[in-house]
């Protein structure tokens, strides 16, 4: 009895599934060739295009604000409506990719 737990423990071993040593546990913890962590080069990217989805958001909303600036006061083009969707769409991809960190 005692040889049959021993021989399930030890087949339990084999067969379980290991790490290689010397590598992280974790993927984005790995370094790349300049010596900076995956992770690292993730946050850069993702940096840079919230840089530039929040630069696009400006130049649009002032787009919205100069079109509403030129219609009448009860009068507002389906354009206007549409770019306000976009800018919506646009703020929740910033904030969402922001809270993901």
């Amino acid at each position: 009895m005692k040889r049959l737990i021993l021989l399930g423990i030890l087949a339990s071993m084999v067969l379980s599934p290991q790490k290689p040593t010397g590598e992280p546990e974790e993927p984005l913890m790995r370094r790349m060739p300049d010596g900076r962590t995956q992770a690292e080069h993730v946050l850069q990217d993702d940096h840079k295009k919230a840089t530039e989805d929040v630069r696009k958001l400006v130049a649009m909303a002032e787009e919205l604000q100069d079109e509403i600036e030129k219609n009448d006061y009860h009068v507002l083009s389906i354009s206007a409506i549409k770019k306000a969707e976009q800018i919506e769409k646009l703020a929740k991809k910033i904030k969402n990719r922001l809270k993901r960190y």
